[in-house]
């Protein structure tokens, strides 16, 4: 089970049976509202209320990747495309959709909606 709290950090609770063990695995410094399992459960993505998107890799159990920062309008939601797990779709809240590559952080297609999302 993976969480977070407001203050931005990501948390870990193996559980089996009765018994549970906490892990703090990263701390983004911002809010997290949103929290993405990749299809083959092997990446995180962790969108920030402030709009920036960090990834995490749990094998690793390293620090979570700062892969997109919120420029000109903040990142509203993102997710991964299928199948697997190198791309994601991000909106932003002036409508615009950008498709990126996770390795690092490429954008590699973007569309303006032309509205506020």
């Amino acid at each position: 089970l993976y969480f977070s709290t407001q203050e931005g950090i990501l948390f870990f609770y193996h559980i089996k049976g009765l018994q549970y063990e906490m892990k703090i695995c990263a701390n983004v410094l911002q809010p997290i509202s949103g929290l993405i399992v990749s299809p083959d459960y092997t990446m995180l993505l962790l969108v920030t209320v402030q709009g920036t998107i960090y990834t995490y890799k749990p094998a690793h159990s390293g620090e979570a990747v700062k892969l997109l920062d919120a420029c000109s309008s903040c990142f509203l939601a993102a997710d991964f495309l299928t199948p697997g797990n190198k791309y994601c779709v991000s909106v932003t809240i002036s409508g615009e959709v950008q498709v990126w590559f996770l390795e690092d952080g490429t954008c590699l297609s973007k569309l303006n909606l032309d509205i506020e999302v």
